[in-house]
């Protein structure tokens, strides 16, 4: 029986993001957390690195021992059980190897892998060893990979210059193991942003106005975490790519300014309504 004077605790779906800190909190574990709250779910976290970093620039990076990072994906997965894993920047391929064997250990459930290569002041975030052991040891665990245009060309090996290039490289990912690709097309020119999902079978195209304004910072975090978040509650990918993508462009329409360098999207600006 519940003591009196006390209340039930309510329980919660718990999303796991598996990243690197950003001391300035504009994207990695302090982006995913936010967006995790902004959809009701519980965010619980794996370090893999932490940067001293502003709204400018990465100053440095410190990547933690592999097996730290085996102790904080054992204690997360034991207890809370996550319904979804986020993944962000990996850094280099012992932490990629210790996150592929932790998840194949736990059988993780709905894993969707931002492949950060590179932050946005160039500073990279993801080894050429690492990338080789991410295509080979990480995408074949991941239910959707989600890189944008410089990132798909890294790990596809190919250029992308066209719709067709677009479409040839989400194919090779998926054949690389990924269960399905969205390829965000935000770094492309034009006054719309089309991003392609890709389910192994067929093709779908988002696509919206671009949004004016400066370039805003941690937007891939954001959404992938919001895909997560909404797989952790129960929707089809589909449906959860498609709610991200709408809930990104809620949060970047009036982005916030923490610092002197990039703004970053309000990511509390837009609670969605919860599945019942």
């Amino acid at each position: 029986m519940e003591k009196p004077g006390r209340r039930a605790a309510r329980r919660l779906a718990t999303v796991v993001s598996i990243a690197a800190s950003d001391s300035g909190g504009g994207a990695g574990i302090q982006a995913d957390l936010l967006t995790f709250a902004a959809h009701g779910v519980h965010g619980a976290t794996v370090l893999t690195a932490g940067t001293a970093q502003d709204s400018r620039r990465i100053r440095a990076i410190e990547s933690f021992p592999p097996r730290f990072v085996r102790a904080q994906m054992d204690a997360v997965f034991e207890d809370l059980r996550p319904r979804a894993v986020k993944i962000g920047a990996l850094v280099d391929a012992g932490i990629v190897r210790a996150v592929a064997a932790g998840l194949a250990r736990h059988h993780a459930r709905h894993v969707v892998l931002d492949p950060v290569t590179a932050a946005k002041d160039g500073a990279r975030l993801l080894s050429r060893e690492a990338a080789l052991a991410v295509r080979r040891d990480l995408l074949p665990l991941c239910e959707l990979v989600t890189p944008n245009l410089p990132e798909a060309e890294s790990l596809a090996g190919v250029r992308i210059r066209s719709d067709g290039d677009r479409r040839l490289a989400a194919g090779i990912l998926a054949d690389l193991g990924a269960g399905a690709v969205l390829l965000k097309g935000g770094h492309a020119r034009g006054r719309s942003v089309r991003d392609l999902f890709f389910d192994g079978r067929f093709f779908v195209e988002f696509v919206a106005p671009r949004l004016p304004g400066p370039s805003v910072h941690g937007t891939g975090c954001t959404l992938s975490a919001a895909i997560a978040a909404n797989l952790a509650l129960g929707r089809s990918l589909e449906d959860a790519v498609e709610r991200a993508i709408r809930f990104l462009r809620d949060a970047i329409r009036r982005p916030l300014r923490p610092g002197s360098g990039h703004p970053v999207p309000d990511r509390l600006a837009r609670r969605p309504p919860q599945k019942r």
